[in-house]
């Protein structure tokens, strides 16, 4: 069965989201920061949306979540990095190809 549009854009931005954190010092970064990321990867989404799949990766395990004055900053977990980086497969993410 092929999956919905929306189920692809979906994994890939959570793709995206783990792999600027695999690049972010200390596997580290707020909301604003990784909004702009994924709008240079042609994912413009709203805060909203981003904090809807940070809940969602969290959720999974992939990342921790803190929320400092109402700004949400995501750190990456070893099993967010291992799936950035295609080691582990994990549903709902997009995979990465070989780099």
């Amino acid at each position: 069965m092929s999956k919905l549009f929306s189920e692809i854009l979906a994994e890939d931005r959570r793709l995206g989201i783990l792999r600027t954190l695999q690049a972010c010092a200390d596997y580290e970064s707020n909301e604003s920061i990784l909004a702009a990321a994924l709008d240079q990867i042609g994912h413009r989404v709203s805060r909203d949306s981003i904090r809807v799949e940070l809940a969602w990766l969290k959720e999974q395990g992939l990342l921790t979540l803190e929320v400092i004055a109402d700004i949400h900053i995501a750190k990456l977990t070893q099993r967010g990095l291992e799936t950035a980086c295609g080691i582990i497969t994990t549903p709902g993410v997009k995979r990465p190809g070989p780099q």
